[in-house]
């Protein structure tokens, strides 16, 4: 199982945060991380954008994007920018795309929520096109006509991966798409709902294994505050209780909320549950970083110590 890191979204100026996630990327990559992972929140950094400044300062590590919501741009105009940020990254990227949740589709853009999945599936039929190096984009399917000469090939193949976590969204990234990146999936949600689905949409459709990315917030911590950190993670972490989508998500596991995914206690607890998911059939894990504590102070030494024990644990799933 690789092992990346989250980052990005955070509180700060454009400017400071800019170089935090660059100084981020530059410590994921010495400490021998495999990816970086950065969200598109509605309200912050765009990620493709942050993706290229990150190529700047690595060569290696992989940069992903879990997730760009697909109703915010025609897939041309992604395909256009994620080709762009591919070269930058010399090849590097992970191209993460999802059809995100009514309440940033439907109450923040003021754009159409039906059949999200129908949508995506037509959407990923352009996008896949776009970034193949195809000459010209020629799709015809429900929603999109594009006939869109395109001269920017990939320096590189360039995986696509679906935030998929109903059956029929985990079929389309099966059938489509190179695997899958999840939040809110716990170790039983992966085993008996997520792998076996999009494996056996993959094989039927005549595609590769797919990679299974799940998102997990970590904290290192002493047993006695383990509580403090799921209910840190509840607090801030908490998108389930108005996301529809990740509360389906859920009955399918033994997860309630975030603060049971949480990964928290000493390096020993940490480790067993990132094997838990390797066990699962998770093929990448994505940590965000939680720290605990009262203060600015006692908040950075959390993260720095935290991760410092995550980048060990790392290692030892090489």
């Amino acid at each position: 199982m690789r092992i990346g890191v989250m980052t990005g979204p955070e509180r700060g100026d454009s400017a400071r945060k800019a170089a935090r996630m660059l100084d981020d990327a530059r410590w994921a990559e010495e400490a021998g991380f495999d990816t970086v992972w950065v969200p598109q929140v509605p309200t912050d950094f765009d990620a493709l954008t942050a993706i290229a400044l990150m190529s700047t300062v690595t060569t290696r590590i992989e940069l992903g994007t879990a997730v760009v919501p697909v109703h915010a741009q025609h897939p041309i105009a992604l395909a256009r920018q994620a080709l762009s940020a591919h070269a930058a990254a010399r090849g590097r990227l992970a191209l993460g795309v999802g059809a995100s949740h009514h309440w940033i589709v439907r109450d923040m853009l003021g754009l159409p929520y039906e059949k999200p999945a129908a949508y995506l599936r037509d959407y990923i039929e352009v996008l896949g096109t776009g970034v193949s190096g195809a000459s010209s984009v020629d799709v015809t399917n429900e929603r999109f006509t594009v006939h869109n000469p395109l001269g920017l090939a990939p320096v590189a193949p360039l995986p696509v991966l679906v935030a998929a976590l109903g059956p029929v969204m985990l079929r389309i990234a099966g059938e489509r798409a190179d695997g899958t990146v999840l939040w809110m999936a716990d170790e039983r949600a992966v085993a008996e709902h997520v792998a076996p689905r999009i494996t056996k949409a993959a094989a039927a459709a005549g595609r590769p294994a797919p990679r299974i990315v799940a998102g997990i917030p970590v904290c290192l911590c002493e047993p006695s505050r383990v509580d403090e950190a799921r209910e840190r993670a509840n607090r801030i972490l908490g998108e389930a209780e108005i996301s529809p989508n990740y509360q389906r998500l859920l009955e399918y596991g033994d997860a309630r909320d975030v603060g049971d995914l949480c990964a928290a206690g000493d390096e020993e607890a940490i480790a067993a549950r990132f094997k838990r998911f390797a066990d699962a059939g998770v093929t990448d894990l994505s940590v965000r970083l939680l720290p605990i504590g009262e203060g600015r102070e006692q908040l950075v030494a959390s993260k720095l110590r935290t991760r410092d024990a995550v980048a060990a644990i790392a290692r030892e799933f090489r």
